[in-house]
């Protein structure tokens, strides 16, 4: 009998529906992770449960229910293809299971199901090309958690990051072609925002926020740190699309609270550009490999909107990696790398 290998694809999490009381449930598991917010576990609890989301669910809510589609959320719908067409690229010798670390499919039943199924071999792979506590870190954490109460124990492999996988790269480059990109006086690449205090954290050459550009190349200080890898994510896709330094920007989107984040903040930079009069902006967020909230409503909408109230004449998204098939090989690439 040949061995078998599962592969644990993991996504950030999306509520069940976007009815509030299950946006609710979805935002009091996803804020009261320790990676997410890394207050003590008191503060972290009254601040979450008492403040945060008490404030924000219905309108969550209400975001959530503008990206809804029949299907249901656009990340469970596009983490279904992408787990069908890897399965189908890796064959009959892999087993490929999706899970959400926040809400459904939990990590936990995906994993018993691997185990039932005899895998000899594990692969997990967080769907976040650049390596951040909060979101790799957590799922290998959780992971950890659950395997360790099992009696055996298989082999695992952890994937860390990909923030420059050469096919990866491919994908995202496809998808900025079906954009022309001479019809924009600018590229925003648009990363996912984190508090400095998480990157100052993992800093052991006390470098962090004191070097001016230290973020913009990766060496062997930095090699962890989720900014540089941003960096790096949008360097390769420009050197590809021989897009020259002016003509794009990288900045992060998302803030929550009042601690400093990185910057630049996505927000301030749209205008800037509008008053240095670029009034047509076009936005790419590859932090993220598939549309969600994050890209389809708060860059698409919202971000839209208020470039327009600015004076921009339009601002437009690109499309995540969602199914394309460039991804579908890039996730094959990299599972077929790990599996010896």
């Amino acid at each position: 009998m040949k061995e078998k290998i599962g592969v644990l694809l993991v996504n950030l999490g999306t509520p069940d529906s976007p009815k509030p009381k299950d946006v609710f449930r979805y935002l009091n598991e996803f804020l009261t992770d320790g990676r997410v917010i890394d207050n003590s576990w008191l503060m972290r609890q009254m601040l979450v449960r008492g403040l945060i989301v008490p404030l924000r669910f219905r309108n969550s809510a209400r975001s959530y229910s503008a990206i809804w589609t029949k299907e249901g959320s656009p990340l469970m719908v596009y983490g279904r293809k992408v787990q069908l067409g890897l399965q189908h690229a890796l064959g009959d010798s892999f087993i490929v299971e999706l899970a959400m670390r926040y809400q459904n499919p939990p990590i936990k039943q995906r994993l018993d199901h691997l185990r039932q199924a005899q895998v000899e071999k594990l692969i997990i792979l967080p769907l976040f090309p650049q390596y951040a506590s909060a979101t790799t870190g957590s799922v290998h954490q959780k992971v950890m958690e659950i395997v360790s109460k099992w009696d055996v124990v298989p082999q695992i492999t952890f994937i860390n990051s990909f923030a420059t996988h050469p096919k990866m790269i491919d994908a995202f480059c496809a998808q900025v072609s079906q954009h022309r990109l001479d019809d924009y006086d600018h590229l925003v690449f648009s990363f996912h925002g984190l508090p400095q205090k998480h990157l100052t954290k993992i800093d052991k050459h006390q470098r962090c926020f004191k070097t001016q550009g230290c973020c913009e190349k990766v060496c062997d200080e930095n090699k962890n740190c989720y900014s540089a890898q941003c960096y790096a994510t949008a360097h390769a896709i420009v050197k590809q699309l021989n897009i020259t330094p002016e003509k794009y920007t990288v900045c992060f989107q998302s803030r929550l609270g009042s601690d400093p984040w990185l910057q630049p903040y996505t927000t301030k930079m749209l205008q800037e550009l509008c008053s240095q009069g670029k009034k047509r902006i076009l936005v790419m967020c590859p932090a993220f490999v598939c549309d969600c909230l994050e890209t389809i409503y708060e860059v698409r909408e919202e971000y839209a909107q208020e470039f327009k109230h600015l004076g921009g004449e339009k601002l437009d998204l690109v499309d995540g990696l969602n199914d394309h098939p460039i991804w579908i090989e890039a996730l094959q690439a990299i599972v077929e790398k790990h599996a010896g």
